[in-house]
């Protein structure tokens, strides 16, 4: 009921002023482009710092659902990986013995040799303890390999609860309210203390600084409109005064659609009519929904 007041309104408003002057080859009705911020996470909302009609900008931080029980969860799978880790087998105590075995071998070679050249010793006593020698050097080599598979098989055994802390990071920071642009809140849609869940829409927003007018004009108009032109946009102020601005036209439909019942053209028994959209810059004055007039020349 109250857009077809509006659009009644705009009716009389310009066919008033078509009597009068005669000058406008469009009209159309200010838009923009409307985002609807939604929640990511679940949870109750512990913090929502948004306001209808106030301005945001781009990454702030406006409030946050409640996080705590996901924060427990992490400190859960932090623990477990550090009692998973604290399986790892102590390589170096382990081969220590073998080193100081091995340390002990080479200085009684040292001296079997010795013995060996003052011919006090035998070649079989040398060979023997250098035939030790390779062994024990073979189980460190074994040994060193062994705990190494070990301590690899639990490093891989925490990958997956790492993995898991992660995801659970992602959904932590997913728990902050963070506006993604630009704009003026036009609609507030969820309140503190509430319980969302994903998807759950919150406010909408949409960019103010500059909006689109979607006017309409004739097949015959078309060659007096090209991408990029720049076209007066007048606006109704009351007291039969006007505010003119500039606009750039952005687009242009391909297709005709049959005239809006609420949109006049510059010939208003036209039966086909093109769109067209038009960026203006706003001074604070130009509204969404509000209509305007357009003048190609």
């Amino acid at each position: 009921m109250k857009k077809t007041i509006l659009f009644a309104a705009l009716i009389a408003s310009i066919t008033s002023c078509n009597n009068n002057k005669n000058n406008f080859d469009a009209a159309g009705a200010f838009e923009s482009v409307e985002t609807i911020v939604s929640t990511e996470a679940s949870g109750t909302i512990k913090e929502f710092k948004v306001e209808e009609g106030q301005t945001l900008q781009p990454g702030q931080f406006i409030g946050y659902v409640d996080s705590i029980q996901l924060y427990l969860k992490k400190k859960q799978l932090e623990a477990q990986i550090k009692a998973v880790l604290s399986g790892r087998p102590d390589s170096e105590k382990q081969i220590a013995v073998l080193e100081e075995q091995l340390k002990n071998a080479e200085r009684e070679q040292k001296r079997f040799t010795n013995l060996l050249q003052a011919n006090a010793g035998t070649q079989k006593q040398l060979d023997d303890i250098n035939a030790q020698i390779e062994v024990i050097k073979k189980q460190i080599e074994a040994q060193k390999s062994t705990l190494g598979i070990s301590s690899a098989n639990i490093s891989e055994q925490a990958q997956p609860l790492q993995r898991q802390i992660e995801q659970i990071n992602d959904q932590i920071s997913k728990c902050r309210i963070i506006n993604p642009i630009h704009g003026t809140v036009l609609t507030k849609y969820a309140q503190d203390h509430e319980v969302v869940m994903p998807g759950k829409a919150l406010y909408k927003i949409a960019e103010t600084d500059t909006l689109i007018l979607r006017a309409y004009i004739t097949g015959s108009q078309l060659s007096e409109v090209k991408l990029g032109q720049t076209i007066k946009v007048r606006v109704d102020k009351g007291a039969k005064q006007y505010g003119e601005y500039s606009g750039i036209v952005y687009w242009v439909s391909d297709r005709s659609e049959f005239t809006p019942k609420t949109i006049p053209t510059k010939e208003e028994r036209a039966d086909l009519v093109y769109a067209i959209r038009v960026r203006v810059i706003n001074d604070g004055f130009l509204k969404i929904g509000m209509y305007a007039e357009v003048q190609f020349k």
